[in-house]
Order: structure tokens, then C-alpha cells, then sequence
């Protein structure tokens, strides 16, 4: 039953001293500050926009909110560190300041922007690349000592769908967080959140078999953060549109939460907010 996933799961993160109670599924808000991201309500151009959406996100649940500033859909353009750090920063000390209580995720792969987000009053790094874009990042989580989400992906956002194969996803996708984190525990970082990487670097077949197999990640006794927010693993499945993708995601965040999931990561957080308080009835 998926009660059993939890047991012995690490239930809290300490995000700057506080400790985060995560006994039970919370929602993630996705904030980009970008001018291309997939989903175009998603999208924030100013601060002030940036801080009607968190606000309308906080009130609707959401406990974390992921800013990020750099397009990791497939075959998005490039963009400067120094662009992205000059888009990202603003927006996390406006929220911080306009929202003390909620916690903020950047969404970054460069140790660099990460370490000037968290110094900007971020609580998380939210890394697509585990690592494997920057070579400095593990070393930096570790110095800062905030809870790092690390996902799987293979390649870069602009080649990760050129032909993705795996022997088998479920194993090698337990196999790179296996090394991962055994390699951040040796460097002392103690909050790491895994995140399956649903939709990059994996083929509509591979996404499904690793949400069918999603409980091995389990074994590893750390939260399960996943993402299906009207991505194409719903879209071309039903050959919809992403704006019409709110059912689908739905469905599937309502099968990760009973296979483990701890945090949803999502465009709309009323809907998932109402997947976590029906599943918590349940179990």
C-alpha cells in the first residue's frame, strides 16, 4: 500500500536552520522567469507579476515555490549564466521579502546562480542536472548545506530527446541517483530530495515505465519530488494540447502520490492540492 512507502522515509528537510515537516505530500509551484518556457501561464516578465502569481500560489497551498530563469524544455535557446542570474535574483529577494514563510526554490543547474539565489534568500537548489552541467555544484550544496533536489536527465536541455535509450530506465535511473548520492553523503550534504526526471532525456514509453516503477526509488529512504505539469508524456498520449492538460496531470500526480511521491510540482496548485488532501484521506 503506498502508506508502507513512508515508512522509515526521511520526514523532515532543515531549509536555513528551519525544520520542514514532510510526513505528508505538499505541492510545489512552478514561477519562470523566462520568455519561452512551454506553458506560457507560467510565465512571469516583471516583479510585480512574479508576485501576484506567488501570491495567488500561497493561497491556494502551495508550500514551495521553484523560481527559475532558464528554459529546460526540449531544444530551448541558451542562456548566459550572467542573464540568468540578473533575471532569477530580483525576483527570490522580492519574494522572500513579500513571502517570509513560504519556501523558494531555484530552479538552476550553475553552482554559481545557485549560491547567488540562496545568499538572495532561496531555501532550495532545484538542479535538472544533478550536478553534471557544473562541476562545482556538489561541492557548493555542500558549503551551503540546503536541501538539494537533484534530477535525472541525460545530455543537455537542448539534446536530451535526440534519441533517449536505456537497457532499462527504472534500473539506471536507480543506478545514477545510487552514485549520486553516495558521492553528496561523503561530501556532508544531508537534504537531498530525488527527483525521477519525468520528460527529459526519456521517450513516451520510458516515462511510464519509470512512473509504473516509481516505489524502487522508495528504497532510498529520501523525499520523491515528481513533475508531469502538462508536459508531453499527457499531451501525446492524448493528443491534446498543453493548455488542455490539466486533467491528465491530475491523474498522474494522483498515481505518484500513492506510489511515494512527497512533493508535486505544478503549474496549477488548487487541483494538486486537492490530489494531496483527498489521498491524505485515504491514507
Amino acid at each position: 500500500m503506498a502508506k508502507d512507502t513512508f515508512l522509515n522515509r526521511k520526514h523532515t528537510l532543515n531549509c536555513k536552520g528551519k525544520l520542514i515537516d514532510m510526513s505528508r505530500p505538499s505541492v510545489m509551484a512552478i514561477l519562470n522567469i523566462t520568455p519561452d518556457s512551454f506553458y506560457s501561464s507560467s510565465r512571469a516578465n516583471s516583479i510585480d507579476e512574479a508576485l501576484q502569481k506567488a501570491e495567488n500560489f500561497v493561497n491556494a497551498g502551495a508550500k514551495f515555490i521553484d523560481v527559475g530563469a532558464y528554459s529546460s524544455r526540449s531544444g530551448a535557446a541558451d542562456v548566459s549564466e550572467t542573464d540568468e542570474t540578473a533575471r532569477v535574483v530580483p525576483i527570490i529577494q522580492a519574494l522572500n521579502q513579500a513571502f517570509p514563510e513560504t519556501l523558494i526554490s531555484v530552479d538552476t543547474f550553475r553552482a554559481s546562480v545557485a549560491e547567488k539565489s540562496i545568499e538572495a534568500g532561496a531555501h532550495l537548489i532545484n538542479d535538472i542536472a544533478a550536478g553534471n552541467l557544473d562541476e562545482k555544484m556538489f561541492e557548493t550544496v555542500a558549503k551551503l548545506q540546503v536541501p538539494y533536489i537533484m534530477m535525472h536527465m541525460k545530455g543537455t536541455p537542448q539534446n536530451m530527446q535526440d534519441s533517449p535509450s536505456y537497457g532499462n530506465v527504472s534500473k539506471e535511473v536507480f543506478s545514477y541517483f545510487n552514485e549520486k548520492i553516495e558521492t553528496l553523503t561523503q561530501l556532508g550534504v544531508k537534504d537531498i530530495i530525488l527527483d525521477p526526471g519525468f520528460g527529459f532525456a526519456k521517450t513516451l514509453d520510458h516515462n511510464y515505465e519509470l512512473l509504473r516503477n516509481m516505489q524502487l526509488l522508495s528504497l532510498f529512504n529520501l523525499p520523491l519530488l515528481v513533475g508531469f505539469s502538462r508536459k508531453s508524456m499527457i499531451t501525446k498520449a492524448l493528443n491534446i494540447k498543453t493548455e488542455d492538460a490539466l486533467n491528465g496531470t491530475t491523474v498522474l500526480n494522483t498515481t505518484a502520490l500513492l506510489k511515494g511521491a512527497n512533493i508535486l510540482r505544478v503549474h496549477d496548485v488548487k487541483e494538486a492540492m486537492e490530489c494531496v488532501k483527498l489521498v491524505n484521506l485515504i491514507y
